[in-house]
């Protein structure tokens, strides 16, 4: 027990105890009809037998019910004014808090006994008084039940409420759970996708990088110019992986997203394709409709998407690629084609299946495969309305 109840507990014994002495020292109630037997030790000892146990009411109900009744019982029939017996009444709640839910034979056999308490009671009372009808006694007996049934459905109705609070705080704490849990999944997907854009970003600048030094290292007696501006592809793209690393490892460290804004319009995309085309890639573009601004999902997806495309061609192809790109109002699309040799097809790896699963996120659609003679050609449509929707 807690000593905030235990502390409630006592007070309510000592009350009960004093309110019963009290009642006993002044004959009862009100007026009253007949002799009763004065206070005198004995009163006083099964007064308070009476009442001081329900202290322990709440972890032994019955034990406790069953020494107050007896008290109060034996009370009554040495004829002392016990007109209302807060024992037994106090007793009674604890059993209604106890017994009131439970199965059908213990709530029988506690509601069994905490009726057979006034129907004792008013035959103690008929017999010290003679009682020669029914009718005299009708009323106290009348009386007495509806105390002990009022009390009974306090009780009950109190374990009905302390169920109803207990159940919701069970259900506080495990949408707390759930609510965590959905946390700790934000989380793991979060810090999976940052994974991805780490792979996708890394690997994009070692396959630049990969085809830069060859092109530098075939060009370096040839044109040392172009191999010049191989070397400075290369430092340029290292220096922006390094910031992209950075930037991911910090996100993962501090446990949030990116700390710096994806690409936010479609000019990220024109920009791509003008450091491919620096890099020594020959890319012919077509852009339908005007540069805007992206939602989140869609520019990262688009710029994902063309850099992989682009890095495909470069490092598969034979340098060239063809690249169309529409902005619509619900809608973008991004078609990159480029030959392709009959040894080395773009798809086998990572590259493609990472695609697909950032078209698949934003309820788009991919083709990628090779048409006609060594033509590779992929297709990626992305739908803006509906991410806007769910954002």
């Amino acid at each position: 027990m807690t000593m905030r109840r235990w502390l409630v507990d006592s007070t309510v014994a000592l009350f009960a105890a004093v309110f019963t002495l009290v009642m006993l020292q002044q004959g009862g109630l009100g007026s009253q009809e007949g002799v009763y037997r004065q206070l005198d030790v004995l009163g006083v000892v099964l007064a308070l037998a009476s009442t001081l146990p329900l202290v322990f009411a709440r972890r032994f109900p019955a034990t406790v019910y069953a020494i107050a009744t007896v008290a109060s019982l034996c009370l009554l029939a040495l004829d002392y004014p016990l007109d209302v017996p807060p024992g037994a009444l106090i007793a009674t709640y604890a059993m209604a808090e106890k017994f009131g839910g439970a199965s059908r034979g213990p709530r029988y056999a506690a509601w069994a006994a905490v009726m057979l308490f006034p129907a004792l009671s008013i035959a103690l009372m008929a017999v010290n008084h003679q009682a020669r009808s029914m009718l005299s006694i009708a009323p106290g007996f009348a009386a007495w039940i509806t105390m002990v049934l009022l009390v009974w459905v306090a009780g009950d109705r109190n374990r009905l409420r302390q169920e109803r609070i207990a159940e919701l705080e069970e259900h506080a704490r495990l949408r707390e759970l759930d609510i965590a849990a959905q946390r700790r999944l934000a989380a793991a997907q979060e810090r999976t996708r940052i994974a991805r854009e780490l792979h996708d970003s890394a690997g994009h600048a070692i396959n630049v990088i990969l085809v830069q030094a060859g092109a530098a290292r075939l060009l370096h007696e040839r044109d040392p110019q172009r191999s010049r501006q191989a070397i400075e592809t290369i430092e340029e793209v290292a220096q922006s992986t390094i910031a992209d690393i950075d930037r991911l490892v910090r996100a993962l460290r501090e446990e949030s997203g990116p700390a710096d804004p994806a690409p936010a319009d479609t000019a990220a995309l024109e920009q791509l394709v003008d450091r491919h085309r620096a890099g020594g890639l020959q890319v012919s573009t077509t852009f339908d409709g005007a540069p805007r601004g992206l939602p989140s999902g869609v520019a990262w997806a688009a710029y994902r998407i063309l850099q992989e495309a682009l890095t495909n061609a470069a490092r598969h192809g034979s340098g060239t690629a063809d690249v169309r790109m529409a902005y619509g109002r619900s809608e973008v699309e991004i078609e990159v084609s480029n030959p392709v040799g009959s040894v080395s097809q773009p798809g086998g790896g990572m590259g493609i299946v990472g695609m697909r699963e950032r078209v698949a996120l934003l309820d788009g659609t991919l083709e990628a495969d090779t048409t006609g003679p060594n033509l590779f050609r992929l297709h990626a449509r992305l739908p803006i309305a509906a991410t806007e929707a769910a954002v």
